[in-house]
């Protein structure tokens, strides 16, 4: 798992790779806030919302995925938590 995971998402890329979703399956868009259970994503200028634990995605063209579930906390919250390494 990368240092992402630690770092803020807003203004990033973020790609759906997978989701018990499927309409959201391959969405792709600049993140422009985030909550605690929401990522809101610009979509060619409609705004997405997202739950996060619905989702396993990446940033910015990343290889290591990121399971939503897993980051359901706040953004400042997250910065300072250690997650396991698989």
């Amino acid at each position: 798992m990368t240092d992402s995971i630690h770092m803020p998402f807003l203004a990033r890329t973020l790609h759906v790779c997978d989701s018990t979703d499927r309409t959201l399956l391959g969405l792709s868009g600049t993140v422009v806030n985030e909550s605690r259970h929401m990522i809101a994503l610009d979509v060619g200028g409609q705004t997405k919302n997202l739950a996060k634990n619905v989702i396993k995605f990446t940033l910015d063209d990343e290889d290591d995925q990121i399971e939503g579930a897993m980051v359901c906390q706040r953004p400042e919250d997250r910065i300072h938590r250690n997650y396991r390494r698989n």
